[in-house]
């Protein structure tokens, strides 16, 4: 036994309590909370300048890192947001009545405790715990050493919440940020019955491949948007830098542009924008071609086979050129993490043909994959972005941290 499996015991007592906790309750407690951040805003802060402190500017960490005021008041507006979401539970997904007078019901349950490992978004923190609240679940943090003191702050605020609620601060347990806190989560089988990495490639490899307790995807992102023959120019401009620009931090930007071999000519107007923003391109030969005296010569470089098939989280992207949609959707598959990839298109049979062949969590047509989000997808915020296929997919919102238990209604039938 570790010498944190008593307080891992106590989350999963604890778990047990909260389904008795009115939904009314639930949401009171969410927007009492968004308030403390709010008031506590300097203090977070301050706090996160500590770790900031710690890290490169130029690391490209460094701005999923930082909060401030603005980002501060965005993750209150987010509480509030899952606050006026419908109750999750007890939904009733399917009933009938068997030809023996059994009446049966499908009716959605929390999964009971969720624990979450992180590495330098210290808003997962508040995101996690809110919907893991609002969906009955009791939830175990593990952040990043990089994050600590934002992350402690912010867990001391949630604890005098529920403090100030009545409510059991054991719902929520912050793990201890050094690594070695990882296995004991890891290992814990019967404690915690799903563990979601959200982080990087080889944060979400090393829990896939070390974990005894079941284990959702979530987080990494090569993605990909196709620019076809029939591609519209100022769209594709416009989505092309939204995509690849807006924040280069996050798992739904812009990694690489494949473009169709017909429409190279229109390749420096397409990319006139992300010269401005610095953006660094690895081009294949024959976009190469195209963008030289049109590209700026330190921002352009040829691209290898091994530049192909990365999460940049940076200025950087790969430009593949396609002599076909086939070429192009192979290409993609070839590289995907499943979680964004998008077509820019007029040919309705491209489209199809793109929708059909791609196999991902958001398949995007004429618009940014910047859009991969649980609030922009109306789910109030997001406990991850699920790339893989059992259970759940795409962004986790609160019926995503949902299961469901089967109710069974007779009046003393037996089987024969």
């Amino acid at each position: 036994m570790s010498k944190l499996t008593p307080k891992l015991q106590q989350v999963k007592q604890a778990s047990r309590e909260l389904a008795t906790i009115p939904d009314a309750k639930r949401d009171q407690v969410l927007i009492a909370l968004a308030d403390n951040l709010v008031a506590a805003a300097e203090q977070i802060i301050q706090a996160n300048a500590l770790d900031l402190a710690q890290m490169p500017e130029q690391d490209p960490r460094h701005d999923r890192l930082k909060l401030n005021a603005e980002r501060i008041a965005g993750i209150a507006n987010d509480l509030k947001r899952v606050a006026k979401l419908p109750p999750p539970l007890a939904r009733v997904l399917h009933k009938k009545e068997l030809d023996n007078g059994l009446s049966l019901k499908k009716v959605a349950v929390p999964l009971g405790v969720i624990g979450v490992i992180y590495e330098s978004r210290p808003n997962v923190t508040i995101d996690v715990f809110s919907l893991c609240f609002k969906s009955g679940n009791a939830c175990v943090l593990k952040g990043g050493k990089e994050a600590f003191h934002s992350n402690q702050i912010l867990y001391s605020i949630i604890q005098r919440t529920l403090q100030d609620a009545k409510l059991p601060e054991q719902i929520v347990y912050l793990m201890p940020a050094e690594r070695e806190a990882v296995k004991d989560l890891l290992d814990a089988v019967g404690l915690v019955d799903v563990c979601i990495p959200r982080g990087s490639q080889a944060l979400i490899d090393f829990v896939r491949d070390n974990a005894k307790i079941p284990v959702i995807e979530t987080g990494a992102g090569i993605v990909h948007t196709y620019f076809d023959a029939s591609g519209d120019l100022d769209k594709g401009k416009n989505i092309i830098l939204n995509a690849k620009t807006r924040r280069v931090s996050v798992c739904n930007a812009l990694d690489s542009l494949v473009i169709h071999a017909k429409r190279l000519q229109d390749l420096p107007a397409l990319t006139e924008e992300l010269a401005k923003k610095q953006v660094i391109i690895y081009a294949d030969p024959q976009s190469y071609t195209a963008l030289q005296d049109h590209y700026p010569e330190d921002l352009l470089q040829q691209a290898s086979d091994e530049s192909f098939g990365k999460e940049f989280l940076d200025h950087k992207m790969t430009i593949k050129t396609a002599d076909s949609i086939e070429d192009a959707v192979a290409h993609i598959m070839r590289y995907t993490s499943a979680h964004s990839e998008a077509i820019i298109a007029e040919d309705a049979t491209a489209i199809d043909f793109f929708i059909s062949h791609i196999d991902a969590a958001a398949v995007y047509v004429n618009a940014s994959t910047a859009f991969t989000d649980g609030g922009e997808f109306g789910l109030g915020a997001e406990i991850g972005i699920s790339t893989q296929k059992l259970h759940a997919r795409g962004p986790m919102g609160l019926e995503e941290l949902t299961s469901y238990k089967w109710i069974i209604q007779g009046q003393g039938q037996i089987r024969t």
